[in-house]
This record gives C-alpha cells, structure tokens and sequence, in this order.
C-alpha cells in the first residue's frame, strides 16, 4: 500500500515540515524502519537520537522541530502513529462476514428478532427470543445472545462469547472471544453448613465505546445492574463481580478480580493481577500497581502498590528493605549477643 504523505498528515490532523509528495508504504517502529516507513518519537529517549533511524518519516510533538528528517508534528505522537496504523492494516472480515453475508442460514435466530442495516450474523451463532440489535452488527460463530438483549450499533461479537438474558450493550462495543456477559453474580447466603443460592436478578449495561478482551467475566448485579460506563478498556481474564460500576475511561489489565458493589471512578488503572476487595471505592484517577491486594477505599489521584495497599512510595522503600532482611536479621542477632555479654559483665562487677 502506498499513501501520501500528506494524506498521513490529513488523517492525524498534523503539521508536516516538508514532502508533502513523499510516498509512505508502510508503519514500523522507530529502529526497524526503513526510508519507505514512517515511525514515531514521543519521549526524549527516542526524539534525542531522531537524525538516527532511517525511517522516511517521523510523527513527533507538537512544534519539535530540532530534526533534518520529514516529521509530522502532533498533539499525541503514539495516538497518531496507531491512527496510521489502521490506515496501513485495515480489519479483514472473515471469508463468512464478507458484505453480503446478511444472516447466515446455519445462524438460530429465535422470534421477535429486531435487527438495523447491514448487520452479518454468522454460521452458528444463536439469537435467542426477543433480542434487538442495531445497525452494523457483526456476531461471529458461536456466539450466543440470550432473551431479551438490547445491542446497540456497530457493535462486534466474537467467537464464543456469550451475552446472558436482559443485559445492555451500547453503541461501538467490542467483545472478545470467550468473554460471558451476565453470568450470575456469587451470591450464597450460609444456612448452617451449606449455602443457599441468592437469585441474581439484575443485568448487565455496557455502555458506548467499551472493548471487553477475551475470557472476560462481568456478572450480572442481584439488583440493578453491574455497569461499565463509556471508554472503559479490559484485557483479557478479566473478572467483574456483582454490582460493580467501572467508571468512563478506565482501564483494567489482564488477570484483575473486582469483586463486589465496588465503585471505580474515572480515569482509573487497574495493573495486572490487582485484587479488589468487595464494598470499597476508587476515586478517580488511581492507579493500582501490579499484584496489589486493595482492602480499604483510595481516594482520588491516588497511585498503590503492595498487599495490603500502601501509597507507592512508601511501597517503593519497603521493597528496598525487604531484600535486606536476612542482612539486617543478622546484624540484630549481633547485637543482642553483644548486649547479652554486657548484661552479664554488669553482673559479675555486681
């Protein structure tokens, strides 16, 4: 493929310095790319030794302009250069979601189907009673949608998943492959020495501009509803327990457990394998680290670490000690000794 680079410059809405005629064929990164390439530099690291790579282009900040080479200068270097990305490599459908695959005729498609326009259903999904979807909805083998589910537009459903009764799913969604949507919520309340099933009887809403990733599961509320709110971005394996509200824009990353009734805010980062204790609330802005146990309430424009959860910081110099502590133990047990010989020398003076 081949684009101008003018027309790069068009798509990310940049400054060119020059060529504007210069012939892109393709996006690499930023010590892989060739004179045919563009790239990009957005931190001092790459942007100090930019006359070094050969790419043909460079998307770089907004007025940086301390370079020989072609540069496309941007508010967001790294959100351009994936807006390029997609020119160079648009998705391919499917062989079976091809334009005018419609409704596959090996599709389930249970009674009162209301669909939009130019919708692609394809060989063995099931569409279960009285399910809606918009205009531009992509549903891959598989799949299945339960009674009375809403889909909005341009929303696509990969192989696998599975969207339980009544739940909500907004407008350009993304679900992987595997993820379940409205399982029941672990709910169990103990009679003696078993346990009685509590019947989760609320939903799921997935509101605009969600992407959900592969084997996630988000469990339907015991009332009311579990709620993912607009932007908010999952990894894979994924747990979202009963009753939880993920704020606009988070981002939650592979192997964090949510359990129930917590609230986070806006703008929060889960990092991987973060535990999140039941009833508690994330302001907006956190940040909790890799590996944390979160048992207490964070508030806003907080960054955690460790288990249970400390402010980074603190975290950061208690990790520096604990690799220390044979040391230390070592040293303590000198210096008990040494007191001990005291001890006994103000005896015997005695």
């Amino acid at each position: 493929m081949e684009i101008l680079l003018s027309r790069i410059g068009e798509v990310v809405e940049g400054k060119l310095s020059g060529g504007y005629d210069k012939i892109i064929c393709g996006a690499a990164p930023f010590d892989m790319a060739t004179r045919e390439d563009i790239t990009f530099a957005d931190s001092a690291k790459f942007l100090k030794k930019i006359d070094k790579t050969d790419a043909g282009a460079v998307i770089v900040p907004k007025n940086f302009t301390r370079s020989s080479k072609l540069t496309v200068m941007v508010e967001n270097p790294r959100v351009a250069f994936a807006k390029v990305l997609a020119l160079f490599h648009p998705s391919a459908k499917p062989a079976y979601l091809n334009s005018s695959a419609g409704i596959s005729s090996n599709a389930y498609i249970g009674k009162n189907f209301l669909c939009g326009k130019d919708i692609s259903i394809a060989p063995f999904a099931v569409i279960q009673n009285n399910v809606t979807i918009g205009d531009r909805v992509i549903i891959h083998p598989n799949a299945v949608i339960e009674d009375n589910v809403v889909i909005g537009n341009d929303v696509e459903i990969y192989p696998n998943a599975t969207i339980l009764e009544r739940c909500k799913i907004g407008n350009r969604v993304i679900i992987h492959a595997g993820t379940v949507i409205g399982s029941d919520g672990f709910g169990f309340a103990p009679d003696g020495e078993s346990y009685f099933k509590i019947p989760q009887t609320g939903i799921v809403q997935i509101d605009d501009d969600v992407e959900i990733g592969a084997n996630n599961a988000i469990d339907r509320a015991t009332f009311g509803k579990t709620r993912i709110c607009r932007g908010v971005k999952t990894d894979n394996l994924v747990h979202i327990a009963h009753n939880v509200t993920v704020g606009e824009d988070s981002v939650i990353v592979a192997q964090v457990g949510i359990s129930g009734s917590v609230t986070i805010g806006r703008h929060a980062i889960l990092a991987g394998q973060a535990g999140i204790a039941g009833h508690i609330t994330l302001g907006d802005n956190v940040t909790i680290g890799p590996q944390a146990g979160v048992a207490a309430s964070v508030q806003s424009d907080q960054v955690m670490s460790g288990s249970p959860e400390m402010p980074h910081r603190l975290w950061l110099r208690v990790q520096r000690i604990i690799c220390r502590l044979p040391e230390l133990k070592k040293k303590l047990s000198e210096i008990e000794k040494k007191l001990d010989r005291i001890k006994e020398g103000m005896k015997l003076d005695l």
